[in-house]
């Protein structure tokens, strides 16, 4: 019994890749397309032969039953439940063409039970609507746009209702040339997102139904946007909690008063105590990021760094003369 041999009708190697598969399903396809040969019955027929060895090769369950099987590969199931009793023995070696024989038992039986399911109903099953795959797009922001929130403009390379087959994946019955049956084609799609405030390293930012489309009628995956925050010249973040150091003269740490303090809206005077050691935190409640999905806010710890005075003048000088005669080294 002489069997179709796939891999020559879509002119391939029997070790073809999925790309090299694909591409030349789509090279014959489109060269065999009845609505390109209108009224040609070769064409028609040869694009039939086309679309059911692709529908074979490329699905990687059927294609390795069909390597072991031949075009009986739908059968695969019923003849290792009956190799209990006779053992089909393939063979491959005529060219490609594909048969088989069986060792012992008789084989009217086997095909009786193979058969057995097409006419009990069991065969043909309705393809059932499945959602689309989600997909995930890293995105780079700056602190400032992690606080306030932004938007961003993506150019993204997705799939869409094929036109030619409006998403059913057939036209007159045959697989759609246009999407190799699967009822989308590949297009650009620029698409205007919202970042909201708060966001931080690996945060997961869902766009419904922005992701591959669904099969068979199926609901459109979701688009994921996953963040990468850019470090900050001035601020380090630990959490909802920005960190940040000041510079305090020398004068005003130990006879106190106010000294700016950058914040991601704007400064703000903080007051230092007299006698502030280097090194001390002061705690601006509210200060920090934004907890993404609520309107708190972390704190903002900024930490004094003591400015010691250079380019002392001979007055200067003199004057910490006297506060080292005042203060002896060792003295707290």
């Amino acid at each position: 019994m002489v069997g179709k041999d796939y891999y020559n009708i879509l002119g391939i190697k029997r070790n073809a890749s999925e790309q090299e598969i694909k591409q030349a399903y789509r090279r014959l396809a489109r060269k065999h397309h009845p609505d390109v040969n209108p009224g040609d019955k070769s064409a028609e027929a040869r694009f039939k032969e086309i679309n059911e060895a692709y529908e074979v090769l490329s699905d990687k369950g059927k294609r390795q039953k069909y390597d072991q099987y031949g075009d009986q590969w739908q059968h695969a199931d019923q003849f290792a439940r009956a190799r209990g009793q006779q053992t089909p023995q393939w063979d491959f070696s005529q060219g490609g063409a594909q048969g088989f024989r069986f060792e012992q038992g008789n084989p009217n039986d086997l095909f009786g039970d193979l058969f057995q399911g097409f006419r009990t109903g069991t065969a043909g099953r309705r393809v059932r609507p499945r959602q689309g795959q989600d997909i995930e797009h890293p995105i780079e922001v700056t602190l400032e746009e992690a606080y306030h929130g932004t938007n961003r403009i993506l150019n993204l390379e997705s799939e869409e209702a094929c036109p030619t087959c409006a998403g059913s994946g057939r036209t007159q019955n045959m697989r759609c040339s246009a999407c190799l049956g699967s009822g989308a084609v590949s297009s650009l799609k620029r698409l205007e997102v919202k970042i909201p405030p708060g966001v931080d390293n690996g945060s997961r930012v869902r766009v419904a139904g922005k992701g591959e489309p669904g099969y068979a009628g199926g609901k459109s995956g979701h688009l994921y946007l996953v963040m990468l925050v850019k470090p900050h010249q001035l601020f380090e973040r630990k959490g909802n909690d920005l960190y940040v150091d000041v510079s305090v003269p020398l004068t005003v740490a130990m006879l106190g008063g106010e000294v700016p303090v950058p914040t991601l809206t704007g400064k703000l005077a903080l007051k230092i105590p007299p006698e502030t050691q280097n090194g001390r935190a002061f705690r601006l409640a509210g200060q920090g990021m934004p907890h993404l999905g609520n309107s708190a806010h972390g704190d903002l710890l900024a930490k004094v760094q003591v400015l010691l005075p250079g380019k002392l003048s001979a007055e200067e000088k003199r004057l910490f003369e006297q506060l080292k005669q005042l203060r002896p080294a060792g003295a707290s």
